[in-house]
């Protein structure tokens, strides 16, 4: 199987405090992964390594098919490569409506020109009016975002991302603060993202992560503890240890 993006050996370190140890992980092209542990255990730290916040101090992380280096762009070359990511906190243009965040975030030239003379074409429409369905607010594309529920807002903001077609998501505690149907809609919406691009999940809530259904790595004082099906790292003694506390 080929790979979109792989961690080597990556450390990184915060006044001697060693947040990722010899991190190594890899996610195909169209995989969906979600990323569990205890609160330290790195998961924040490796979101930022891939996109750029944080630069480690030794190891490789390379993207794409022609396995390019991320460490050598900035976060606005790794974004414009194809990787985004959902912080915990949607950010939504509030005083915008639906349709109107979902127009501004699809991928377009974004030249200060460009965006003054741009005029949405029938094919910005129609795609709007799809990502709108996709995400489950088709009915609320005239609403403004700042009137939507949070798990709405969650929603628009993963479309927002989407209309920018990344080849990889990043998402952190999508279902965190949402009702039981908001969150069944995000496994959905989460599972389909993964049919056409790689998604990466950290989550705390081990419901959640066992509806996705996918491979878990779980990570531990900044390097991967186990990795596999839910129910198989769920019984790994290890894991029973340091994550679940029995």
């Amino acid at each position: 199987m080929s790979t979109l993006l792989e961690v080597s050996g990556v450390s990184v370190s915060f006044d001697g405090f060693k947040a990722i140890n010899n991190l190594s992980f890899q996610i195909g092209p169209k995989e969906l992964r979600a990323v569990i542990g205890p609160n330290g255990a790195g998961k924040t730290t490796f979101m930022d390594i891939v996109t750029g916040k944080t630069r480690p101090d030794e190891g490789r992380v390379l993207y794409g098919e022609k396995s390019a280096s991320l460490l050598s762009m900035s976060e606005s070359q790794i974004a414009q490569a194809g990787i985004g990511r959902k912080f915990q906190r949607p950010t939504v243009f509030e005083d915008q409506t639906v349709s109107e965040n979902l127009m501004m975030a699809l991928k377009k030239k974004r030249g200060p020109f460009a965006v003054l003379a741009f005029r949405p074409s029938a094919a910005d429409i129609d795609r709007v009016g799809e990502l709108a369905a996709e995400i489950g607010l088709k009915g609320a594309v005239d609403r403004k975002a700042g009137e939507l529920s949070h798990g709405q807002k969650q929603w628009l903001e993963i479309g927002m991302l989407l209309a920018q077609e990344p080849r990889l998501l990043l998402v952190d505690e999508p279902a965190a603060g949402m009702t039981p149907s908001e969150r069944e809609h995000t496994t959905e919406l989460l599972v389909e993202a993964a049919r056409s691009r790689a998604v990466v999940v950290v989550e705390h809530d081990m419901e959640f992560v066992r509806r996705l259904d996918c491979k878990v790595t779980v990570l531990h004082e900044g390097s991967v503890l186990a990795e596999g099906s839910i129910d198989r790292v769920t019984q790994d003694e290890k894991v029973i240890e340091v994550y679940l506390g029995r």
